[in-house]
């Protein structure tokens, strides 16, 4: 069966990376020794399939995870041995069976929704969003290759919460050849990521993902 798991990662996991944060997982299956299907070969792998990278230092209300079991349980089951064998930091919201033909939940993800708290921002914000949201491209170099950080911004407003503390709304392009990081958005504004908290909030996926 394929179990499709949407979870939050909360301030106690903020600072574990997309690898361990999957090494997790893994480990949680065993302690609750449910039976986690393994690819086939030399190196089986863990059927564990995480839809998009968290960056290091941000936390979600919105991960997903499919995992495939070796057999049939029912849901009440798995949720019940998964929850006390996940350590702080990981809460589970909901768990469903999907079809086991859908596409890899990498290839469904269009864009993400993030909330930016600012600890402290420039007094010309609206200033500095205008100028970035009005303009006709924001070159930028990633990983020593030049890239424009203006299309992968979907959209951006200032918000702010019931005490007034400034806030920035943003949808980033998710795609797999394509996906916009919030952190370079925030560098483009003169923002230190320091400064910030960057808290995840919705996955937004397309086409046929169950």
């Amino acid at each position: 069966m394929r179990l499709r798991i949407t979870f939050s990662k909360t301030e106690a996991m903020r600072y574990t990376g997309h690898l361990d944060l999957h090494r997790t997982w893994e480990r949680s299956f065993r302690r609750a020794r449910l039976p986690l299907a393994y690819s086939q070969g030399f190196h089986p792998q863990p059927r564990l399939n995480l839809a998009c990278a968290l960056p290091l230092g941000f936390t979600s209300d919105c991960e997903v995870l499919d995992a495939w079991l070796e057999q049939e349980l029912s849901i009440a089951d798995v949720m019940s041995a998964l929850e006390p064998s996940l350590p702080p930091g990981i809460n589970i919201h909901q768990i469903e069976v999907v079809d086991q033909h859908l596409p890899a939940l990498q290839t469904q993800v269009q864009s993400a929704d993030y909330v930016v708290t600012l600890l402290g921002s420039p007094p010309d914000l609206s200033e500095r969003i205008d100028r970035m949201v009005n303009a006709a491209s924001l070159p930028r170099v990633r990983r020593n290759k030049p890239y424009d950080l203006r299309p992968l911004i979907e959209d951006l407003q200032q918000i702010s919460d019931h005490a007034g503390q400034p806030r920035l709304a943003i949808r980033m392009t998710a795609r797999e050849a394509a996906t916009g990081r919030p952190e370079e958005l925030l560098a483009e504004l003169g923002i230190p990521f320091e400064a910030t908290r960057v808290h995840r909030v919705s996955l937004n996926f397309g086409g046929d993902n169950g």
